[in-house]
């Protein structure tokens, strides 16, 4: 028996070569394309007479046979009953087993497709009904067929019966799958054992492959569970090109009485190209920005939403960086930003509901069962009794509370003790004598405390379950860096530095947005094989989110860097899951992508036959930006000459009109903000100075530095080592030793034709490749904030390291706009459950601004 797969693993199988398993990958039908029940096409099968073992995670092969077919044909157990199709509907339901063929192989069709031959088994007669071992099973029956020795059978639904024009009695299976079999894998304990997900993937296996049949029903994804008897339920499709998980359309929680006979509960083989419902939609729409950095992933979606006419609007946004959140107010005053660790954040907002529901403002019963909450709460402190707050204050003189200014969980007061406390203005002190209050030890200020509350909650201070509409962030996980030479390879999830993700996860469960959107690194599906990707997915099914994830390179929305980002949607049962958006430029991906994820990477070749921009350059993005020495410390100055592409006249168009770029509003943005670099110290200045001002070159290029055959470098033993005037080597070890002395990257000088392969958090040149091609220092600020598309009006706040951090740690702009304009159409309800979305033509409706070194700025 062939060893099953899961579908992670075996989706990435090569189909070439004798032997081989074929990609399960099920490629999405163009649009003319049509998979429903009265038209079910199915992919291809192998030589019948050499079957293996069923396997919903095999398609495309002759699935196995039970004992000896001829015997059990002359028993006539193994059998088509009942009349056969009638010859106008079989060939108008199921056409490509009628066509005539040039060439057939063992009663197979073979078409010449555009890479590889096509097989399609010809049929003499199709049928409704069969009897396996005695059992009767109808046509869209589902049934277990048999597996391995050992395993679990698999699961189907039964959409053709045909006789083979080889004489063999065929069934179409189309598969479910256990969570076990998909990309949850590991974390599949979070999933019903009986929950079992429909996939488009069908073949053909031999009729004798059935077992027994089954019931299967389906019901609405968040929903109770459907009444026993069953063996699974059905609440989701799972789609294997980016791993999607959607809810059941519409035509396919309807019961089909014609074909389905009332032992089956239900159909599920319609596929649908649109949902019908549009979304419910909030007067307002508020995004909640976790682990927010600076606020580019929040910037991108609510700019690309606003394009496609939907006010999208940053309310609150969390991180433990106070540097980052002062860039974050300075260029987001609309915006509630609180400097907080996530989980402490999330213990507020459960005090703060408490609060609402003690002043009598939510139900909170109401809202529970609403939002399907459950917190465990300590029994000491269930409630905040508006009787009791507050309480008697610990002090020997007594202060009467003016206004309580703020509201926070955590140790504000630094004295390990963590708890709910209030920020205090005292009546007849200033500000400078505000204090952070635990809510127990205050006293006569339950009228303050109140007035605070009701004002929190009619301005929307912190949300509560169901105030957010879209939740997005870029939990950090440590854990998984190379550099971690002690990360937990086995269970990454047990690592403290990994947390963050569980917390995220936590926090959607809690607010129950309509939409999330989390952003990660490569390694979430690289390190031990995707095991902090899977467990993120899992989690968003298991809180019955529909949920999509998929890789995308910045250089393919405008940028000049390549930069390869996972970003994990998820989205309520009743909105429509955003899609991602197709590459608008014409740039190559890299960087090495997750061999069981290989089908989760967003390129061009998805959209064929669209006209992609050309690439951009380093040149392209920073070659207006007046010169400044290693030295210079302005935060502020004037740009030196007017923009010299269209790159640099979009990011430099003021906020109101970056907003909502058209060609009748042109106005530029008059100041150049953070165009100032790291200061080297003496040593590597004296280094950068020396590096030549041509493509490609590097610490080699100084003397004393031999390269071998194979290419690495190392001193020369008969050369006396040059030195600086500090008494230091010119070259220093590190940089020959680095990879080994393979490395190019070490005083790596960048060149105008290159794209950079991301944009770093640290401007230290000793193993990066970020020296500007003609001026002796690093890139500046401003120019590595250029490369991650942050227009030029956006301010960075904080010491020169901590601004080079922010910028680093950031998503790139265009690609969370573009992102947002896919979300804007899922508020919409306009687009199908196709994972892939093309961006219009001019995208960001930008037009060809004509581009003049002589025009004004203004």
């Amino acid at each position: 028996m062939a060893k099953r797969k899961s579908i992670s693993a075996e989706a990435t199988s090569s189909a070439e070569g004798s032997g081989s398993r074929k990609s399960t990958r099920a490629e999405p039908p163009r649009e003319s394309e049509d998979l429903a029940v009265d038209d079910v096409e199915t992919e291809a099968v192998a030589d019948a007479e050499s079957p293996v073992a069923a396997s919903p995670a095999s398609a495309g092969t002759t699935r196995g046979r039970r004992g000896n077919k001829k015997e059990a044909e002359k028993d006539g157990k193994d059998r088509f009953v009942g009349e056969a199709v009638s010859e106008h509907e079989a060939k108008a339901r199921w056409p490509r087993r009628y066509e005539k063929r040039s060439r057939h192989v063992n009663g197979t069709e073979v078409k010449k497709g555009n890479e590889a031959d096509t097989e399609v088994l010809r049929a003499r007669r199709h049928y409704k009904m069969a009897e396996v071992d005695g059992q009767v099973y109808h046509l869209y029956d589902n049934a277990h067929c048999q597996a391995g020795d050992g395993e679990d059978p698999y699961i189907c639904k039964i959409v053709e019966m045909f006789e083979a024009i080889d004489g063999t009695n065929r069934i179409t299976c189309q598969w479910y799958y256990r969570a076990k079999d998909t990309p949850i894998e590991a974390h599949f304990k979070f999933i019903d054992a009986d929950r079992v997900f429909i996939s488009e993937i069908k073949d053909d296996n031999e009729l004798d492959c059935l077992v027994e049949k089954i019931v299967i029903k389906t019901c609405e994804l968040g929903k109770q569970k459907p009444p026993k008897p069953y063996a699974y339920f059905c609440d989701m499709k799972f789609l294997v090109p980016f791993s999607s998980f959607i809810t059941l359309p519409h035509e396919e929680l309807a019961i089909s009485k014609s074909e389905t006979p009332s032992t089956v509960s239900y159909d599920v083989t319609t596929r649908t190209d649109a949902v019908e419902f549009p979304p419910t939609k909030n007067s307002q729409l508020f995004l909640l920005d976790l682990y927010a950095g600076c606020g580019a992933m929040s910037l991108g979606l609510c700019l690309g939403s606003e394009l496609a006419g939907f006010d999208l609007t940053t309310r609150w946004a969390v991180d433990l960086n106070e540097y980052a959140c002062e860039t974050l107010r300075n260029n987001h005053p609309e915006t509630v930003v609180r400097n907080e660790m996530a989980s402490d954040f999330l213990s507020l907002l459960k005090e703060w509901r408490k609060l609402c529901a003690t002043f009598s403002l939510i139900n909170a019963e109401e809202v529970d069962q609403l939002y399907d909450i459950s917190i465990e709460e300590d029994e000491d402190e269930n409630d905040h009794d508006a009787d009791d707050i507050p309480e008697k204050r610990e002090d020997s003189e007594i202060f009467e509370v003016e206004t309580v200014l703020d509201i926070c969980y955590g140790d504000p007061n630094q004295i390990n003790k963590n708890g709910l406390y209030l920020k205090i203005r005292w009546k007849g002190y200033g500000s400078d004598e505000d204090t952070w209050e635990p809510i127990e030890g205050l006293s006569n200020c339950g009228k303050a405390i109140k007035e605070y509350v009701e004002n929190g909650y009619k301005n929307n201070f912190l949300p509560l379950p169901g105030d957010v509409a879209v939740l997005c962030g870029g939990p950090p996980c440590q854990g998984m860096s190379g550099f971690n030479r002690f990360r937990n390879r086995e269970n990454p999830l047990e690592d403290s530095k990994n947390e963050q993700i569980i917390v995220y996860m936590d926090i959607v469960n809690y607010l129950r947005p309509r939409f999330v959107l989390m952003e990660n690194v490569v390694d979430l599906l690289k390190l031990s094989k995707g095991y902090l990707g899977r467990y993120a997915l899992a989690r968003l099914i298991q809180m019955n989110y529909q949920a999509r994830i998929g890789m995308m390179a910045a250089g393919c929305y405008g940028l000049p860097q390549f930069r390869m980002r996972v970003f994990l949607w998820g989205a309520l049962p009743s909105e429509i899951l955003p899609q991602y958006p197709l590459p608008t430029h014409d740039v190559d991906n890299r960087g090495v992508v997750p061999v069981e994820f290989e089908m989760n990477l967003v390129t061009a070749g998805e959209g064929e036959g669209r006209a992609l921009k050309k690439k951009i350059f380093l040149k392209d993005a920073i070659s207006d930006l007046p010169s400044v020495s290693n030295s210079d410390k302005n935060d502020e100055m004037s740009y030196a000459k007017a923009p010299q592409t269209e790159f640099q006249r979009n990011i430099r168009l003021s906020k109101e009109v970056f907003r909502l770029p058209s060609s009748s509003k042109q106005k530029l943005h008059e100041t150049l903000y953070d165009h100032r670099c790291l200061e080297l110290n003496d040593d590597d200045f004296q280094r950068v100075s020396l590096i030549p001002k041509r493509k490609g070159a590097n610490y080699r290029d100084l003397g004393g530095v031999l390269v071998n055959t194979d290419r690495k470098a190392y001193l020369d033993p008969n050369m006396e080592r040059p030195m600086l005037k500090s008494g230091k080597p010119l070259v220093p070890d590190y940089a020959v030793k680095f990879v080994g002395g393979t490395s190019l990257k070490p005083f790596g000088r960048l060149w105008w034709d290159e794209i950079v392969p991301t944009v770093v958090t640290r401007a230290e040149p000793h193993n990066q490749v970020i020296l500007h091609p003609e001026q002796d220092r690093v890139l500046t600020v401003r120019e590595n904030a250029r490369l991650q598309g942050f227009p030029d009006y956006y301010k960075l706040y904080g010491p020169t390291k901590e601004r080079y951090m922010q910028v680093g740690n950031a998503v790139a702009v265009p690609v969370a706009r573009a992102l947002g304009y896919c979300l804007g159409h899922s508020f919409g309800g306009s687009v199908g459950i196709h994972p892939l979305f093309i961006l219009p033509e001019k995208f960001p409706i930008i037009e060809n601004f004509p581009l003049d070194s002589s025009e004004s700025e203004n």
